[in-house]
């Protein structure tokens, strides 16, 4: 074609000018004509003549009649004119420059061949001025004058470059190599001269060398337009360009090739797009479709480098932007993400970058993989998370198209091809600013029902990849704009663009602050963030090393069959909690982001990639209608047991790792091992260990963390101290009611498992695997531990089984389970039909619902009614596990019993019980567990374990009709009571009895045997006293005095009996011993007391004449002898040991042993002398 359009014009000769001054020519026109379209000024040397010789007439290439008309009418005169050809005074397009083209451009032929091929329409044109104008740029582009011209211009440049100084000469390859390497042109006038010689190629696909020959059969059979000469030769051939464009982006999104555009030409395509990079002017189609939107967006940007590209691109989903326009740009874009090098800002900003980064030698990749715009920001990325030196100017180009991959999904031809589907199905008409890419990730994160396919997901997970948001939020705009006011209020503090930023918001989810659109964004964007930990730059930047280190991970851009992305966080998970012994522990900052990520997962169910795929079918099944915030979780937790087994597995690890339960295995540090310990249903997060982890709880409990929890929540890596604080301060008024629920479901799941609880598990482990295995409910751990301690202690063991740690952190455990029925499954599944009978409006916690059932314990069923006597009976032993008596009872605890040893707490309660610093309300609580207490024996170790011996000897037969978990009522105690009378008891075991009646004197409550006989005789008697409550021994007093009005037997042998115990000791009777005080201590302060050697030390003094008692005091104990007397008569001596024992506790003892030997003497002496005499008449019969 070239030597036919030679042929051509080798007609007609060109004047003989001298090579210098056709270069001077060149030069002027070009510098000129650049001046004239782009605004700059010429480069200061000699200024163009007036009339500068181009071309002569004859010189032009003339193929058709109307032409060659033209050009021989003109080529008549042109020879005799000085001035030269010029386009302006071609007959063909006079008209058209006169109407289109200022006056000040016709003398100058680029001038005029710039402005009139720049016109909107062809329609504008002439078509003769059209063909005239194609003729004169292909002569231009060929003719080897205008090449000789380029050598000259540019000989320094060509010996440069190397391919161009090797191109053959007289073909016009020349110059279009020069186009083709211009970017690497520092000479100043080459550069300017190979600019126009630019313009006037790329106004005409046929006019880029060699382009026509590798692109001629997919034009045609794209139907892209002609390259036969005259069938449609238009000057401007852009939208042949711009079909095949469109092709290679629609192939790319097309699974099925129909009509595959050839390698040749694809790379030819991708060429042309390259080299109109820096100047949209270059791009016909573009131009043309964006002139106008250029004036409206960018009038003030000036053209070259690509910037008017990017200002467009910026404005592309403004309002006012024309459809045309966008269509345009899109296309562009998506060129760009097949190669970045048609992006001349990015290409010219990483040029360095992605040399020094060695990211274009990858040997096992193919080269159209390598010029990839995700390859690229890929690989620049992972320099940049390495903390390698990547330049400024690069970051922002790449911070510029991460952002454009984000607002438009259909940039990636991925997402276009395996998501078309979903798009169509759930995300039509949300193309604008990113709401296509977040619809679906909408769906990619909801039920099955509307789950995305696996492909398209997987796309989802590259591009999010490739744009890197979790870096720099502002990548994302449909997030940055539903945030801002969320960012400008919670995170204000924090740099703009920072990672932190989404951890700020994160840490706001759910919280007045943030904003219902936000709180959407944000959770779809954090649910493909959380299935890969590198697309967390602050957890890569920490936790690489440690990665690599134990994990055998690869570069930021790699993955490995053998440890996927989502498999690496659980590894860094598996190795944070380490203690120093098991080794191989992760870097305390990598350990602190391995938390974070963790209170974030926390947040949402779907935030967890493992719980979320293997807990789906349950997640329906159980939780459809727990929708809110957290309640997914719970939901799980509570149905633990009910879970299929994938499920279980993942929701019953949340707290624990496998490998902290086992020991290690050999070979773990296999990577192939290692994988399938990571892959298998292990925790994903672990906020039952540490409640920091659960940011919702967090949030709720602030003001009590504030007021009692700060110094334990300040740590960084918490261990369980802060929700063992919130539980010790449940019920402080600072705890309001979602932190206390929040609390008490944490509770609730720990019950579940013993692992559950990492400070009980960490301290215990070992115990429970000697002591308690194949256990694993935490109640069954915590009763069989408890017991093994208890018989130790009881046994006086030499030493405790259960070691010292794990008995500390077992009274914690145990002191937690008190507070809250619902935390000990063994007590509350018996008894819940007795909670909704008998205490249906009584609250949980704060252990009411366990007092309120212990008051109503007559009440009760069977079963619960043993399960509350087991629980007494380990409360008695270690009041500690008392909650409401430790709760009610804490201040005077500390005043009065701080150095008192904790299984002692009650006993010193009970021994200041009187004192008038006692606090009334925690004297009520002594006096109910004194109550308690006194009903069985077994219920105060102390008396228990004084009266070993005493309890088998003389009250055997009680034992042997009472059944081991029904309480005895009192009838052991009372049968101590009784033996105490006859003072038969050990000395230990009589001490502990004199106390209880000390106690029971005071307060007629703490005799069951008393109150269970004499209630209504109380309540017809002595209502007045009984309702005084003073516990000074007034209702007994009252019983006594009225002993014969007194209508049922059993009540009047109580009475009877406290009679009788009164006789053996004056400190029984609480009213005579107040009432005899003075003379006590004036007239016995030597007796020592009990055995009754008080009460007739009185009983004498009574008798004496020369002593005078208290008048009260003498009126007390006439009654006591009259009392007594009665006592007698109504209940005498059963047999001779009775009376034995009656008469050695009466206070006339003395006087009736006395009486009893001077009647033996009488009897004796009787009988002697009796004996005498029959002696004598059975001598005087024998004398007869």
């Amino acid at each position: 074609m070239q030597r036919r359009y030679n042929q051509l014009g080798s007609g007609v000769k060109m004047a003989a000018y001298s090579r210098s001054q056709l270069l001077l020519l060149l030069m002027s026109v070009c510098l000129c004509g650049l001046g004239s379209v782009l605004g700059l000024k010429p480069a200061s040397g000699p200024a163009e003549p007036p009339n500068p010789p181009v071309l002569r007439a004859a010189d032009l290439p003339v193929r058709d009649a109307p032409a060659a008309a033209a050009a021989a009418a003109a080529g008549a005169s042109q020879p005799r004119r000085a001035t030269g050809w010029k386009l302006s005074e071609e007959e063909a397009c006079r008209e058209d420059l006169t109407r289109l083209c200022p006056r000040q451009t016709w003398t100058n032929n680029l001038a005029v061949l710039e402005c009139l091929q720049d016109r909107r329409e062809e329609t504008e044109i002439a078509p003769d001025c059209n063909h005239l104008l194609w003729n004169y740029k292909l002569n231009l582009t060929t003719d080897p004058k205008f090449e000789s011209v380029a050598t000259e211009v540019c000989k320094s440049t060509i010996a440069e470059i190397k391919e161009c100084n090797e191109e053959e000469r007289g073909r016009g390859y020349l110059v279009s190599c020069l186009v083709d390497h211009r970017g690497n042109i520092t000479e100043y006038q080459c550069n300017q001269y190979i600019t126009k010689m630019t313009s006037i190629i790329f106004s005409d696909y046929r006019l880029i060398c060699g382009f026509m020959d590798k692109c001629k059969e997919d034009i045609n059979n794209l139907r892209c337009g002609s390259i036969n000469v005259g069938h449609k030769d238009v000057h401007s051939q852009g939208e042949v360009i711009a079909c095949l464009e469109k092709a290679l982006v629609r192939q790319a999104e097309q699974q099925d090739h129909v009509r595959s555009i050839k390698e040749e030409c694809q790379r030819a395509i991708l060429r042309v797009a390259e080299l109109s990079s820096d100047d949209f002017h270059l791009d016909r189609h573009l131009y043309f479709s964006c002139r106008d939107d250029r004036e409206r967006f960018c009038q003030n940007t000036q053209a070259g480098e690509g910037k008017v590209y990017k200002c467009l691109f910026n404005h592309k989903f403004e309002e006012a932007m024309s459809e045309k326009c966008r269509d345009a740009l899109t296309t562009r874009q998506k060129l760009i993400s097949q190669d970045y090098r048609v992006s001349y800002s990015l290409a010219k900003a990483c040029k360095l970058d992605l040399r020094k980064q060695r990211c274009s030698l990858d040997t096992n990749l193919p080269r159209a993989r390598e010029a990839r715009l995700s390859y690229l920001l890929l690989c620049l990325e992972a320099a940049v998370h390495r903390g390698r030196p990547v330049s400024g100017e690069c970051q922002g180009e790449m911070l510029d198209y991460r952002r454009m991959l984000m607002e438009d999904f259909s940039l990636s031809p991925e997402i276009v091809l395996h998501c078309r589907t979903e798009i169509e199905a759930h995300c039509s008409g949300l193309h604008r600013k990113g709401r296509t890419l977040h619809c679906l990730m909408r769906i990619g994160r909801s039920d099955r029902s509307t789950a995305i396919d696996s492909i398209c997901q997987s796309a989802l997970q590259t591009l999010i990849q490739s744009a890197d948001p979790g870096a720099d939020y502002r990548i994302d705009r449909a997030l940055n704009e539903a945030c801002e006011s969320v960012i400008q209020t919670a995170c204000k503090h924090i740099r703009t663009g920072d990672p932190m930023i989404l951890s700020c918001l994160m840490e706001h989810l759910y919280t007045e602050k943030m904003v219902e659109d936000c709180e959407h964004r944000l959770l779809e964007l954090q649910y493909f963030i959380s299935r890969d930990w590198k697309l967390d730059p602050i957890l890569y930047k920490k936790c690489q090393g440690d990665a690599a280190r134990l994990c055998h991970t690869h570069g930021w851009n790699e993955t490995s069959e053998l440890m996927p992305p989502g498999a690496v966080f659980s590894c860094l998970y598996r190795h944070a909690y380490r203690t120093e012994e098991q080794g191989r522990r992760l870097s305390r900052d990598c350990k602190v982001e391995v938390q974070r990520i963790l209170h974030q997962r926390a947040l949402d169910v779907k935030l967890d990639p493992e719980l979320q795929k293997r807990c789906m079918t349950d997640l329906g099944k159980w939780c459809s209608e727990k929708t809110d915030t957290g309640q997914e979780l719970e939901c799980l937790q509570d149905h633990l047991e009910d879970l299929v087994s994938t499920c279980r597995d993942v929701v019953g690890n949340l707290t624990e790792l496998e490998s902290e339960v086992r020991d290690e295995k050999p070979g773990e540090s296999n990577p192939v091992c290692l994988t399938c310990n990571f892959m298998s249903p292990f925790l994903s997060h672990c906020w039952l260990q540490d409640i920091q982890i659960d940011a919702l709880l967090i949030r709720a409990c602030d003001p009590a963390i504030q007021a009692h929890c700060h110094d334990v929540a300040d740590n960084q890596i918490d261990t369980g101290d802060l929700m063992e604080c919130l539980i010790q301060n449940k019920h402080q008024k600072e705890m309001n009611d979602k932190c206390s629920v929040g609390v008490t479901h944490f509770q609730l799941i720990q019950m579940k498992d013993f692992r559950f609880s990492y400070k009980f598990k960490m301290a215990c482990k070992e115990d429970v695997l000697r002591l308690c295995p194949n256990i694993k409910k935490k109640v069954d751990v915590v009763i069989c531990l408890s017991t093994t301690v208890r018989n130790d202690t009881l046994q006086d063991a030499k030493e405790q089984r259960v070691s010292l740690k794990c008995r500390k952190q077992l009274r914690v455990e145990e002191l937690e389970m008190s507070e809250d029925i619902r935390l000990d499954p063994e007590l509350y599944d018996p008894c819940k039909s007795d909670i909704g009978r008998l205490c249906p409006n009584v609250n949980f916690g704060n252990a009411q619902m366990i007092e309120c059932l212990k008051e109503q314990k007559k009440q009760l069923s069977q079963r619960c009614h043993q399960r509350i006597f087991r629980l007494q009976e380990g409360e008695m032993t270690d009041p500690e596990l008392d909650y409401q008596l430790m709760r009610v009872c804490k201040q005077m605890i500390k005043r009065f019993c701080t150095e008192a040893d904790a299984r002692n707490v009650l006993q010193c309660l009970k021994q200041n019980k009187n004192s008038e610093l006692m606090d009334p309300k925690c004297k009520q609580m002594i006096t109910k567990r004194q109550i308690t207490q006194n009903t069985d024996y077994r219920l105060n170790p102390v008396l228990r374990k004084a009266c070993l011996a005493d309890i088998p000897k003389f009250c055997q037969s009680i034992l042997n009709k009472a059944s081991e978990d029904s309480e005895l009522e009192g009838q052991v105690i009372a049968c101590l009571k009784l033996k105490y009378a006859d003072q038969r008891l050990s000395s230990d075991c009589e001490d502990q009895i004199r106390v209880i009646l000390q106690e029971s004197a005071l307060d007629y409550r703490l005799d069951p045997q008393l109150q269970m006989h004499c209630s209504d005789e109380i309540s017809r008697l002595c209502a007045e006293e009984a309702a005084a409550q003073e516990q000074t021994g007034q209702v007994e007093e009252c019983l006594k005095v009225n002993l014969l009005k007194i209508k049922q037997e059993t009540c009047k042998k109580e009475v009877l009996n406290m009679l009788k115990e009164s006789k053996a000791d004056i400190f029984v009777d609480p009213v005579l011993h107040t009432a005899c005080a003075l003379d006590i201590k004036h007239h016995c302060a030597a007796i020592t007391p009990g055995r009754g050697r008080q009460m007739s030390c009185l009983m004498e003094a009574l008798q004496d004449k020369r002593i005078r008692l208290q008048p009260e005091c003498k009126k007390r104990l006439q009654d006591r002898i009259d009392m007594w007397s009665y006592a007698a008569k109504v209940a005498p001596a059963e047999g001779f040991s009775d009376l034995a024992v009656q008469v050695m506790t009466s206070p006339s003892k003395n006087y009736i042993l006395l009486m009893i030997a001077l009647s033996v003497c009488i009897l004796f002496l009787v009988g002697l002398l009796c004996g005498r005499i029959t002696k004598q008449v059975m001598r005087e019969l024998k004398d007869r």
